[in-house]
């Protein structure tokens, strides 16, 4: 059975994009437009992998990180940053929200299937 991940950005070209590449190496994707939607879905369905942008309406990157890390069935779930932020001081954030992994945009479809493969197979 194909893997889930969860897209979460609130570029909708981003998020086709980030679909477009996962769907064409075998994955399944569920889409979320901002970090509520993204908690929301999660809650719905729990997925094999979260990749989240940081700046976001409603609620950014950390804070759903946070939320998810916060939920039993998230404690183990790997989760990766996808942003344009690529300071040491947000990736030192992100690892202490509960991020596994940082991938900067804009990003290389390939590498991204890479770090997916990585991680989850």
């Amino acid at each position: 059975m194909a893997k889930t991940i969860l897209a979460v950005d609130d570029s909708s070209s981003l998020r086709q994009m980030v679909a477009f590449s996962l769907k064409a190496a075998g994955y399944q994707v569920v889409e979320a437009v901002d970090g509520q939607d993204g908690l929301d879905k999660a809650r719905q369905q729990v997925v094999d992998l979260v990749l989240t942008d940081q700046n976001m309406p409603r609620m950014d990157g950390l804070s759903l990180i946070k939320q998810l890390r916060g939920l039993p069935e998230y404690q183990k779930v790997p989760i990766l940053m996808l942003t344009t932020e690529s300071s040491d001081e947000m990736k030192s954030k992100g690892r202490a929200a509960g991020a596994n992994g940082w991938l900067v945009k804009p990003f290389d479809p390939q590498r991204l299937i890479e770090v997916v493969k990585k991680v989850i197979g």
